[in-house]
Order: C-alpha cells, then structure tokens, then sequence
C-alpha cells in the first residue's frame, strides 16, 4: 500500500474546510456483502475478496459511499450531516493501477433535495476547478427517477422496469434488454411439469418440485439460491418474455433516451417529449425543474453541463440525479456522483435517511496536471 499522498492533497482538504464537512476515515478492509449487494455488477467484478479468520467475506476497500454510509449508521450521528474524506481504494483497472486515491463528500439526511444536489454537483466542480485551474469541464446529468417515470408511464409491467432500472448506465446491458422488451426471445428449454407451473404462476407448487429434485441430485437446498428464488426468477423471466411493448410505446421511449441538450432547456425538453407522448412525468418532473433552477442559481457557466436522458451511472443504489465530470473533450470522468436515498436503509438504518455524494479521481487529476502547459 502506497503512503504517499497526492501533491493536491491538501488543497483539497482545504477546500473541504470551508464545505461545513465533518473529515472522516474508514477501515481498509470491509465487509464485502454490501459492496456484493448493492455496488452493481462492474465493480462487482473488480472487488479483492479475502476472508477473516471466522469465515467472514471482506474486501479491500473499493469505494467510500458505502462505507461511510455505515460509519454513520453505526454512530448512530445525528443528520443533517456532511462527510468528507480522502484516502486510497482498491479495485481492478483495465487502466491505471489497482490502488490509488479518491477524494469526496457524502451530503446525509438534507430533505430539501433539489438544493442538496446542487451542492453535491457545485463543490464536485470546485474542487476540480481548484486543482486544474484554467481546464473547461463538462458535465453530464441524467436522472434515475425520470427515468423511472418514463417507465412507469409507458405501462410496462414491474419486471420489466425493475430490469431496465438495472441497466441503466450500461449502454450494452440497455441496449440487450430493448432488444428483447422489441422482440421477447422464446423460451424452449421448459417442458412438461415444470413449464406449466411457470405458466400458472404456482411459486409455492415450483419450489416444491425444485426443492425436490434438487434432493434427487443430492444438492442441498442451503446452498447458493433457494428452491423459492430460482421459481420466483423463473415465473419472472417467463413474465418478462409475454410483454411486448407496441410500436408508439416503444418510439416514445427511444425518443426519450435520445434526449441530449443543455441543462438550462432541459425541463423543457422533457415537458415537449411527455406532451408529445400523452405521458404525464408528474413529480419527478417537478423535482427535475427545481434541481436544475438550484443548480443553475449558483452560476456554473451553462455551457458547461448537459443532461442526458440515457446517462447513468453503473451502480444499483443510486436513486435520482447521476453525474460526471470530465476535462472538455475528455474520455474518462474525473469527478462521478449522485443521489441514493434508499441506500442507507438497505444498509440497516431504522429510519430513512437521504444521501447524495460525489468522489474525485486523484490519479486521473494528477494525469492532467502533468500535461497541462
């Protein structure tokens, strides 16, 4: 493990002085369950895994939002409540090392979200505009619950939106899943008393047939999925395979996924789609115009931020806005984020509490300074 911290360190500790955040460190090695859970299937695959001496699953630290996350929990700390931090974390990398430091704030319990996400992208773009001074930055929203909305207005059925929730923020996991919601796959591998029971919908009769040839096979039924999980998936994928979304519905929601244009004309962009959908997008709409008037009221330069209809972030447990900033014509982000308020909860918070926080890539930062003129 490095020890050697980045030169812009302190600048960025600084600045997180004056944020009204409460400096915060966690432990390297974490349990990996949460992360296993609820971290979404890319950094799932770049987790290192190793295990205590009691047989427990632990991880290198991947990220902080979790972690932090159940610091606060476990402090039982009072909210509002904004944490900062900066330290190392551990993930496998097609590019870069496999240790190296992030930096950020997790903003805790603010109910007046519009504001609070506002904040989370303002401070995102102050810190990189202290570090990179004279570099243009784009920003990039998109918005889980709009989304969401759209789905939800279309009719499609809870399997359906559950798994383009999922994709959300995947381009290929998206794009597989509206090839299949245009034209549902067959399914020829079920025969005989198995398929009728998935037909029927009979959870409680397919898992006790599971159950029961899993005991012919000598399987325990312990062991990895339950009977009843394998029935419920299978009666959800056979679901998923009887809708088909009708041709108006799903042009609306190509053209809604289409949606690219500059945040001070956004509001107005989805109100035209929903309009020209005869989809109403109710509160998450309003939510959307108020987030985007708090964020515009603290002067970002307009020209700089972009919401994107298709735009997410691969992680489950963001809930509402996703960002990212990079250099202007930049591939890689330098600053992602967002808000996840079921998060905490999931996390064993016995009332629920909103989150949205954002980190920075230090070495990626560090890249850019080096070739700055």
């Amino acid at each position: 493990m490095t020890t050697r911290y980045p030169a812009i360190s302190a600048a960025i500790t600084s600045l997180f002085a004056t944020r009204d955040t409460h400096a915060v460190e966690v432990a390297i090695l974490q349990p990996a369950d949460p992360f296993l859970d609820m971290a979404g299937e890319d950094l799932r695959r770049r987790i290192f895994l190793t295990e205590s001496e009691t047989g427990q699953t632990l991880c290198l630290r991947p990220e902080f939002t979790i972690p932090v996350c159940l610091d606060h929990i476990a402090s039982q700390a009072g909210t509002p409540r904004r944490y900062c931090y900066l330290g190392e974390v551990f993930r496998q990398r097609r590019e870069g090392g496999n240790e190296f430091f992030q930096a950020g704030i997790e903003d805790l319990g603010d109910r007046d979200t519009a504001q609070a996400d506002a904040r989370s992208v303002v401070d995102a773009h102050a810190l990189l505009s202290l570090v990179l001074p004279g570099q243009s930055l784009a920003i990039t929203l998109g918005d889980q619950t709009i989304f969401e909305a759209v789905l939800a207005a279309l009719g499609l059925p809870r399997g359906w939106r559950m798994r383009l929730a999922r994709a959300f923020g995947s381009a290929p996991m998206l794009e597989a899943a509206l090839a299949d919601l245009a034209n549902p796959p067959r399914n020829g591998q079920l025969s005989g008393e198995v398929a009728t029971l998935v037909l029927d919908g009979d959870v409680e009769g397919l898992s006790t047939h599971i159950a029961s040839g899993m005991e012919e096979a000598g399987l325990s039924a312990s062991a990895g999925r339950s009977p009843s999980d394998i029935a419920r998936r299978l009666i959800e994928k056979a679901e998923l395979r009887s809708v088909r979304l009708s041709n108006e519905a799903f042009a609306a929601l190509k053209n809604f996924l289409a949606i690219d244009v500059p945040l001070d004309g956004a509001a107005r962009a989805l109100e035209t789609f929903a309009a020209g959908a005869g989809l109403s997008l109710g509160a998450a709409l309003e939510k959307f115009t108020a987030r985007a008037g708090a964020i515009e009221a603290h002067g970002l330069p307009a020209g700089q931020i972009r919401y994107d209809a298709a735009f997410g972030r691969p992680l489950d447990y963001y809930t509402g806005v996703v960002f990212e900033i990079a250099a202007q014509g930049g591939e890689r982000p330098l600053a992602g984020g967002g808000r996840y308020d079921r998060l905490l909860t999931l996390l064993g918070a016995k009332t629920a509490i909103p989150g949205v926080g954002f980190s920075v890539w230090l070495d990626r930062i560090e890249a850019l300074r080096e070739t700055a003129p």
